[in-house]
């Protein structure tokens, strides 16, 4: 993977909105966690359903929109080809692949928030909260996840620069929770009650931001991270 400062390269490349230019995710529609999408290295982007079908092909700028990406009002390219339909069709109301230019990225917190990591034994602590041995930690959706970490260490990092891999992270703050966390990666079922487990394992913690786990990073020197790394909490 290369962190670069806008994220990770092709992560939130692109999102989905509705009839209104209203950005949706999985909130709104629990079936799109059940879409397996992929940004190849030659830019073809591809998506799979889960009744088999696989949708794929040059993502191309079309018409240029007025889209709602949280509370702004910022321009948007619609994507042309398949995408859209598929997307449509899956979730059943009528939606639309968009993307911003090239030069922007779709992720909410801006620079600030470019990458994000979690501690595994944090994901482990509210699997352990709920009765599980374990829980899939893609619910979370983390550009960065550590081994060998206490249960949330990463409180401990606000502020602190991070050596990961071949690239350098300033830990800017928590990332709060929202009821995507409370759907199954695959099926989009809502099945684990993340929101009321944090309440009860972290509402006295102080965190930047409500009902939190894992942290927003801006990425202050760009690199290549894999599998195995290693990190260095620095300062």
């Amino acid at each position: 993977m290369t962190l670069e400062r806008g994220g990770a390269r092709g992560d939130r490349a692109f999102f989905i909105v509705d009839d209104r230019g209203l950005m949706i995710n999985a909130k709104r529609h629990p079936a799109m966690n059940q879409v397996v999408a992929e940004l190849g290295e030659d830019g073809r982007l591809a998506m799979e359903f889960p009744d088999g079908r696989r949708v794929a092909g040059e993502p191309q700028p079309g018409e240029q929109l007025q889209v709602r990406f949280y509370s702004l009002i910022r321009p948007a390219r619609a994507i042309e080809g398949p995408f859209t339909q598929a997307l449509s069709e899956h979730v059943g109301a009528p939606v639309r692949l968009v993307a911003f230019d090239p030069d922007r990225s779709a992720v909410d917190r801006g620079a600030q928030g470019a990458a994000t990591l979690l501690c595994r034994a944090s994901a482990d602590a509210i699997a352990a909260a709920a009765g599980r041995e374990s829980i899939d930690t893609r619910r979370f959706r983390m550009t960065i996840e550590l081994d060998g970490c206490e249960p949330f260490a990463e409180d401990a990092w606000i502020g602190r620069e991070l050596r990961v891999g071949g690239a350098r992270l300033r830990a800017m703050g928590h990332v709060g929770r929202c009821t995507v966390t409370t759907l199954d990666p695959d099926s989009g079922e809502a099945d684990l009650p993340t929101l009321d487990l944090l309440r009860e394992l972290r509402g006295g913690a102080a965190t930047t931001e409500p009902l939190a786990v894992g942290l927003h990073c801006a990425v202050l020197e760009p690199g290549e991270v894999a599998l195995g790394d290693p990190v260095q909490v620095e300062g």
